[in-house]
């Protein structure tokens, strides 16, 4: 990690706290790094913090897993299967790009509120740019590769196992972790919106008691979420391609 990035925020937060010492804040939408430093410690004190990215964080992971399931299925029967692709290419481009906050009122009538609710909101949003990559990435793969497995004898689903999947593997790995930057904004997205759960939720609650040190709280601990997320899964994407001795570009 490059730490001379960080020389710009921790500056513009220095400025910020020397602007609030000199000349005080009395505002219901503004408050000092002080302040929000304070509220950060105290929500991760009472525990409050933790309970909501948890619940954030199993709505995210849950739609994650759903979508990105699915994503990869349905990526890998369309890329191996050109006049299924073509059947279905029209109707993927005509759902593919309804904004997922549109059809929280459709899937709020099917599921309630709760974790159910933000799973499916996150999963639809998620499914697209999995299958999308995942249909792409296995279109490519040399033909050869495939002629190679017919000539062995190879059953679909053993060709699938060990050579679309590891041919594939590195561009399934950035479509997920696309997906899960998603999944985590849509999550919070729908907390904000209905969803009376975490992170997103502290935020609104916060913001209607005009408590905006606890409000930038909750933004400050959600970018650390959501970098920490995106960390992780770079790191398990190494892990995992390592494992498989993938020598290839990666990105």
């Amino acid at each position: 990690m490059n730490w001379r990035g960080a020389i710009l925020p921790l500056s513009l937060i220095a400025g910020a706290q020397l602007a609030a010492a000199t000349y005080g804040i009395t505002s219901d939408a503004l408050a000092s790094p002080a302040e929000i430093l304070g509220a950060l410690l105290a929500a991760l004190a009472d525990g409050s913090m933790i309970r909501a990215t948890l619940e954030t964080l199993a709505a995210a992971l849950g739609g994650l897993f759903v979508g990105g399931a699915a994503g990869i299925l349905a990526g890998i029967l369309l890329g191996l299967s050109g006049t299924l692709n073509r059947l279905m290419s029209v109707s993927i481009e005509l759902v593919r790009p309804v904004p997922s906050v549109a059809i929280i009122p459709l899937f709020m009538l099917v599921f309630g509120l709760g974790f159910r609710l933000e799973i499916a909101v996150v999963a639809f949003s998620v499914v697209w740019t999995v299958l999308v990559l995942t249909r792409g990435a296995v279109a490519g793969i040399e033909p050869r590769l495939l002629e190679v497995a017919r000539v062995l004898g190879l059953s679909r689903a053993q060709a699938i196992w060990k050579i679309v999947l590891p041919s594939a593997l590195p561009r399934i790995f950035v479509a997920l972790r696309l997906a899960a930057t998603v999944s985590l904004i849509v999550a919070v997205t729908v907390e904000v919106a209905v969803n009376p759960l975490g992170l997103g939720y502290g935020m609104q609650i916060a913001q209607q008691a005009l408590r905006p040190a606890w409000m930038f709280a909750y933004l400050v601990w959600l970018i650390v979420v959501g970098w920490t997320f995106n960390h992780l899964l770079v790191r398990l994407e190494t892990v995992v391609l390592r494992r498989l001795n993938f020598s290839g570009p990666r990105r």
